[in-house]
C-alpha cells in the first residue's frame, strides 16, 4: 500500500462558522462562473449580480493582478498571488480584505483561476476557522480540488500533488475511491453532498502520510465550499485543503503545557511535585516516565551535580516521580522515594554531567551498548519493550537537580526533535516548581531546627513536678511560632515554670521568642522572685523594641509579648505566680475542682512603660495538684469567647486516671476542628512534695559558739542519710557559711540540708547584705571562704527570702546511694544518679566584706 492509500479519516465532517472566507471561480478571461453563499455574506452581491460578469466589477484589483500580461505569466508560473484589496460592498462601504488567487488546472491547458476573499478584520479577532485563518496569514500552501455534482475532479492545483502525491492526471476525471484506491472516502463524499444540498459551508480533518514525508504522519484541514450558478444551483463542491500539522502540533504541545501548568507545582512538596511531572508526561508525551532528582534535594538540600563538572556527578539519585500506562509501574526497578544508581557509562550521567537533554528515537539494545552493562534497567527494558528514550536534564537557577526520563512502549511512533522540546518546555516549567519545593523544605527545616533549639528538648521537673507539653503553631508549613513555655530546675529543689506568648507569628516571632526565653533563663537563674523577674523582663522588651526601631532596613521584630511565671516549693508546697498581661493557669486539686486563682494581670511585656508594678500571689498547693499553664491559642476561637475555652479546657483536666501526656492530648483533641488562627501551647504540671525525712533543718542565735554545733548537726544527719562520704566538706560549707551569716548578716540563722537529687546545704539569715565571691591576696588574711566552697560544691548562689536573704549550695548524691530506699524517687525524664547541672555562677551584688 502506499503512502498515500494509508490515509485515515480521523473523525467526521463536522459543520463550522467561516462565513467570513468568501470563494468565487473565475475563468481565464476574468469572468465570473462560480460563486458562493459565503461571498454574498461578505461583500453583499449575490450569485445573479455577478455571474458572467467580469470580476473586476467586484474586485478591482483582480484586474490590477491578471491584466498585466507578464504578472499574469508569473502567477501562472508560481500558481497564484496572494495580497490585500480594498473592495466596495454592495451598500457602498469598503472593505479591508485579504485576497488570493489560486490557479486551476483542468484536462490539456485550460485554466481557472479561484479567488479567496477573507475579512481582514475578521481575521485578527479570530472570528473564523483557526486553520484557514492560520493558512491566510502566514501565506501557506494551499490545496484546491474541485468536484462537479457527481463528484468528479474537474479542476485541481498543483499544490495537491505535494500534499498527497497524487498527480493532476490521476485526479482528474475521477471520483475519490477511483484516484485514492484504498482509502476510506465515505465521510468526504458524505460531507460534500451535504454542502451541495445545503449550500453552507463545512472542515473536516483528515491524516495522511504525504509523499514528501512519508515516515510522518501530517494532519489536513479540508474546507468544503458550494459553487453556485445565478439561479442558486449547486455547480459543484470547492475543496480547500491546508497541512495544519505544524500548528496542531503547537496545539498540542500547548494543550501539554497548559495542564502542566495546573498540576505541577500545587504544592511545595519535592516528592509531590516530581510525581505531579510524571503523571502530566503520561499518557501525553510517553508511556513511561520517571523523575530522579540528586539525593540531597528531596531533603532541601543544595544539589551535590553541578552543570560540566565530572566530580559533582551524584554516585545515586532518589526517585521522586514514577507514572506509566501500565498498573503497577512493571518498567521500574526502583520504587518511589527509593535511591537509584547512575552507571557511568549511561546517558543518564551524560545529562547530569553536561547539563544537554539525550534523544535516542530507537534505543539500541545490542550487545556492547550502555544498556547491556546495566543489567536492571536492560531486563526492564526487554521485558516491557521499551523502543524509544529521552532523558531531559531538571536545572533551575544554574543548579543541576537532576533529570526527567520519558519512554514508550505501546505507542509505536520513536520521539521525534518535536517531542523533545515539548519534554524541555514541560520540565523547563516544573524544575521551578521542584526548585521551590527544595528551597521550601530547606527554609522548613531550618525553621524547626530553630524551634527545636528553642524550645526545650524535655522537661526537667525533677523532685518538684512532672511534667508535659503540646505546642501547635499556628503556621503549621513553617512549623515556627511565638509561644515558648520552659521548666527550668531552681536551688533548693525548687522550679520555675513560665509560659509566654509574643505577639504574631512564623520564624520573626520565633526569633524574638528565642531571645525572651534566653532572657528569663538568665532572670531566673538570679533567683529572682517572679514579680521582680517579670519587671526586668519588661525592662528588656522595651529595649529590644527600641533596638529593632532603630533598625531602618527591616521592621520591628519585638512589638510585646505576655508571660506568666510560676515558682514551685515542694517543701513548702507553696507556688508563687506572676503575669504579665498572660491569661491565668488552671488548678486542679486532687479532689477533681477546678479554680484559676485571681492574679494581678499586669500589662504586656514592653507595653505597659513601667508605670504599674507586677504583683505576686502565693498559694499552698495539696501534693498532687494539676496546674494548667496555656496561652490564648488554646482557649480562644472565631466563635467562642476565652471563658468559654477556659471552662473547655477545666472540663478535660477533670479526668481523672490519665497520664500527663494522656490529658495534654485530650484537651488538644477538643479544639475546634479548623485550623488554629493562633499559636497553641499547654503544659501540664503535677506538682509532689519532698517526704519529711529528706529535709532537715536547725535554728541557730547570731553567736559565733554555734558554728561549731551547725557543724557536727549537719554530720550526724548525713550519716543517717547514709552520706558519710559527704561529711568532711559538708562541714566545712557549714562552717563558711555560717560564719559568714553571723559576721556580715543579722540573725537569727538557720541551716537546712535538702536531700534530694543533689545534696543542699542552706543558711538563712535576716541580713541585706549579699555574698560576693573575692579572689585574695598572698598577704590578705580573709577572703578566701566563698572561693573555697566554690571548689568544694557543684554549683552555689544566693536569692532574696521572705525577712533576709538565703545562701545555698549544693553537692552531688553519689550515683549508687547507701540506702536506696532513702532516696526520693526520680521525675520521669530526669537523669538517675548523678545530676548534671550547668556550672553556675551567681551575678554580681551589693559589694560586702567577703567572708571568713
Amino acid at each position: 500500500m502506499t503512502t498515500t492509500e494509508q490515509a485515515e479519516l480521523i473523525e467526521p465532517p463536522k459543520p463550522r462558522d467561516i462565513s467570513d472566507a468568501a470563494i468565487a471561480m473565475v475563468d481565464r478571461q476574468g469572468t465570473v462562473i462560480g460563486w458562493t453563499q459565503s461571498a454574498q455574506r461578505l461583500v453583499g452581491y449575490r450569485a445573479e449580480d455577478v455571474l458572467g460578469r467580469s470580476a473586476a466589477s467586484v474586485l478591482p484589483s483582480f484586474e490590477e493582478v491578471l491584466g498585466e500580461s507578464a504578472f499574469a505569466e508569473q502567477c501562472r508560473a508560481r500558481g497564484g498571488w496572494s495580497g490585500t484589496a480594498a473592495v466596495h460592498h454592495r451598500d457602498g462601504h469598503t472593505l479591508n480584505l485579504s485576497l488570493r488567487i489560486s490557479l486551476l488546472r483542468g484536462r490539456g491547458t485550460v485554466l481557472r483561476w479561484l479567488v479567496s476573499l477573507t475579512d481582514m478584520d475578521a481575521l485578527s479577532s479570530g472570528r473564523i476557522n483557526g486553520s484557514v485563518r492560520q493558512s491566510l496569514l502566514i501565506r501557506a500552501p494551499v490545496g484546491i480540488v474541485v468536484h462537479s455534482p457527481q463528484l468528479l475532479c474537474t479542476w485541481v492545483n498543483d499544490v495537491m500533488e505535494h500534499h498527497d502525491g497524487i498527480s493532476r492526471d490521476r485526479r482528474l476525471g475521477r471520483r475519490l475511491a477511483d484516484s485514492m484506491p484504498g482509502f476510506e472516502t465515505g465521510g468526504l463524499r458524505a460531507a460534500m453532498r451535504q454542502v451541495l444540498e445545503s449550500g453552507t459551508t463545512m472542515v473536516h480533518e483528515y491524516r495522511a502520510w504525504p509523499a514528501g514525508d512519508p515516515r510522518r504522519e501530517h494532519t489536513f484541514s479540508a474546507s468544503f465550499f458550494c459553487l453556485q450558478d445565478a439561479k442558486g444551483r449547486p455547480l459543484g463542491v470547492c475543496s480547500v485543503i491546508v497541512d495544519v500539522t505544524a500548528s496542531q502540533g503547537v496545539c498540542e504541545r500547548r494543550a501539554v503545557l497548559n495542564e502542566a501548568s495546573t498540576r505541577i507545582g500545587n504544592t511545595l512538596d519535592v516528592m509531590q511535585t516530581g510525581q505531579e511531572l510524571a503523571d502530566v508526561a503520561v499518557p501525553l508525551l510517553a508511556d513511561y516516565a520517571i523523575v530522579d532528582l540528586a539525593d540531597s534535594v528531596p531533603f532541601g538540600e543544595e544539589p551535590s551535580a553541578r552543570t560540566g563538572t565530572t566530580s559533582g556527578l551524584p554516585r545515586a539519585c532518589r526517585r521522586v516521580g514514577l507514572a506509566s500506562i501500565h498498573p503497577g509501574v512493571p518498567e521500574s526497578w526502583w520504587a518511589r522515594g527509593e535511591p537509584v544508581p547512575v552507571s557511568p557509562a549511561s546517558p543518564f550521567a551524560a545529562v547530569l554531567r553536561t547539563g544537554r537533554s539525550h534523544l535516542e528515537p530507537v534505543l539500541d539494545t545490542s550487545p556492547g551498548t550502555w544498556i547491556d552493562r546495566d543489567p536492571c534497567r536492560a531486563e526492564k527494558v526487554h521485558q516491557n519493550g521499551v523502543h524509544s528514550l529521552m532523558v531531559v536534564p531538571i536545572r533551575a537557577r544554574h543548579s543541576m537537580l537532576g533529570m526527567a526520563v520519558f519512554a514508550r512502549t505501546e505507542n509505536p511512533v520513536p520521539f521525534q526533535e518535536d517531542d523533545l522540546l515539548l519534554a524541555e518546555e514541560l520540565v523547563s516549567r516544573a524544575a521551578l516548581s521542584l526548585d521551590n519545593a527544595r528551597q521550601y523544605a530547606r527554609e522548613r527545616s531550618a525553621a524547626l531546627a530553630l524551634q527545636r533549639n528553642l524550645l526545650p528538648h524535655r522537661l526537667r521537673g525533677g523532685v518538684a513536678v512532672e511534667a508535659a507539653s503540646r505546642y501547635l503553631p499556628a503556621d503549621m508549613d513553617a512549623g515556627v511560632g511565638g509561644d515558648w513555655f520552659d521548666v527550668i530546675p531552681l536551688s533548693g529543689a525548687r522550679v520555675a515554670l513560665v509560659v509566654g506568648d509574643v505577639i504574631g507569628h512564623g520564624i520573626n516571632a520565633a526569633a524574638t521568642m528565642g531571645r525572651l526565653r534566653t532572657a528569663v533563663h538568665t532572670l531566673a537563674d538570679m533567683e529572682l522572685p517572679p514579680d521582680e523577674l517579670l519587671a526586668h523582663l519588661d525592662d528588656t522588651v522595651r529595649r529590644l523594641t527600641e533596638e529593632d526601631a532603630d533598625a531602618s532596613d527591616q521592621p520591628p521584630a519585638v512589638v510585646g509579648a505576655t508571660c506568666l511565671y510560676a515558682v514551685y516549693d515542694p517543701v513548702t508546697r507553696k507556688c508563687t505566680m506572676a503575669r504579665a498581661g498572660h491569661l491565668p493557669p488552671a488548678i486542679i486539686d486532687p479532689q477533681g475542682h477546678v479554680t484559676f486563682p485571681g492574679l494581678p494581670t499586669g500589662a504586656p511585656l514592653g507595653l505597659g512603660l513601667g508605670l504599674v508594678p507586677f504583683g505576686a500571689v502565693e498559694v499552698e498547693l495539696p501534693e498532687g495538684s494539676l496546674l494548667a499553664f496555656y496561652t490564648d491559642g488554646l482557649v480562644e476561637s472565631r466563635d467562642d469567647d476565652i471563658e468559654v475555652g477556659m471552662r473547655r479546657l477545666g472540663a478535660a483536666l477533670t479526668r481523672s486516671g490519665r497520664s500527663l501526656d494522656d490529658l495534654c492530648s485530650s484537651v488538644i483533641e477538643t479544639l475546634p476542628t479548623q485550623a488554629p488562627s493562633d499559636d497553641v501551647t499547654l503544659l501540664l504540671v503535677r506538682t509532689r512534695t519532698l517526704d519529711a525525712a529528706q529535709i532537715a533543718s536547725w535554728d541557730f542565735p547570731a553567736d559565733p559558739t554555734v558554728v561549731r554545733t551547725a557543724r557536727h548537726m549537719a554530720a550526724r544527719q548525713l550519716r543517717e542519710w547514709g552520706l558519710d562520704h559527704l561529711v568532711p566538706n559538708t562541714e566545712l560549707i557549714v562552717s563558711e557559711l555560717v560564719t559568714n551569716a553571723i559576721r556580715h548578716g543579722a540573725g537569727p540563722l538557720r541551716l537546712r540540708l535538702i536531700q534530694h537529687q543533689v545534696l543542699t546545704c542552706e543558711v538563712f539569715d535576716s541580713g541585706g547584705c549579699y555574698p560576693r565571691l573575692r579572689h585574695a591576696r598572698v598577704v590578705d588574711e580573709n577572703g578566701r571562704g566563698l572561693f573555697m566552697i566554690a571548689q568544694l560544691c557543684h554549683r552555689w548562689g544566693f536569692r532574696s527570702a521572705t525577712g533576709g536573704k538565703l545562701v545555698w549550695v549544693d553537692q552531688d548524691l553519689p550515683c549508687a546511694p547507701s540506702h536506696a530506699g532513702d532516696r526520693p524517687a526520680q521525675a520521669p525524664g530526669d537523669h538517675q544518679g548523678c545530676v548534671a547541672y550547668p556550672v553556675h555562677r551567681p551575678p554580681v551584688a551589693h559589694p560586702h566584706p567577703a567572708g571568713a
